[in-house]
This record gives structure tokens, sequence and C-alpha cells, in this order.
């Protein structure tokens, strides 16, 4: 992302909760949907959407945390799972997501990981600032499924 422009996507509706979000000049629209019984199901919802981009500014985060230090993560899997619920008006809302990134490699012998584990959430945009009005619980696993964080 160029620093110098602030993000933007621009959303055209394709019909009915359909919606295509451009984000950048000469790629392809992602197409957005919301699920049945509103929509048909055919691309992430915006609650999907909040929860790829909370889970993918983390699994960012750590892995630039991590090559900072010369670790090798071999490979990110991240899961971000929302809580969706009512508020206290009865309108649903996402009211909490769990991030799981688990590590390729195992954790021993990774000179620093635990500076690594107390930082890198501070470093991620989006999801600390979904964090002012959402909870939101990062835990961080190796490839032995050791719980590291």
């Amino acid at each position: 992302m160029d620093d110098k422009q602030p993000p933007s996507v621009t959303l055209r509706q394709v019909k009915d909760y359909q919606f295509d979000i451009h984000y950048a000049e000469g790629r392809p629209a992602l197409l957005s949907d919301e699920p049945p019984p509103l929509g048909e199901g055919a691309g992430p919802s915006p609650s999907h959407l909040l929860l790829a981009a909370v889970g993918n500014c983390m699994s960012s985060s750590l892995y630039f945390a991590l090559t900072k230090f010369k670790l090798d993560p071999k490979g990110l899997t991240t899961t971000a799972t929302g809580e969706i619920g009512r508020n206290a008006a009865g309108r649903l809302r996402v009211l909490s997501i769990t991030v799981d990134i688990r590590m390729g490699a195992a954790a021993q012998g990774m000179e620093r990981l635990d500076r690594v584990l107390m930082q890198f959430e501070q470093f991620c945009t989006v999801g600390e600032s979904v964090r002012q009005g959402i909870p939101v619980t990062v835990s961080v696993f190796d490839g032995t499924g050791q719980k590291l964080k």
C-alpha cells in the first residue's frame, strides 16, 4: 500500500446483496455477498471480510516481526472466527474475534521469539483499530501444536 494515498475501495452493486469490490486499478474485483436467506452466498460476506482483514493483518505483523529477527515460521496458517450475536437493541453485531495463527516451524531454538510474541500485535493497523470496538483475542501455535501465546 502506498503510504501517500489513504486506502480506498469502490463497491459497485452487481445485484441484490452482491457487490464488486474494486481495490486497485488493473486488479480483478472481489465479489461480496450476504449468505442466504438475504443473498446467495456467492462471495464473502462483510463479516467474512472483517475477519479476513484482522487475520491477515495479525499474520502479516507476526511474519514481519519474525523475519526481522531472521526467524523462519515455515509458513503461517491463520483462522479468524467471529462471534455474532445481538446487542442490547437486538441488532446483530460482531461481538468478538478470535485469531489463531499456526506456524509451520517448531518454536524450539527460535531466539527472541518471546519478544516477537509480546510485540507483534501492536503493529497490526487493522487489528488494533478494530480492537478499540470489538474484543480481539490472538493465539499463536508452533508447528508441533504447542500454544506459544
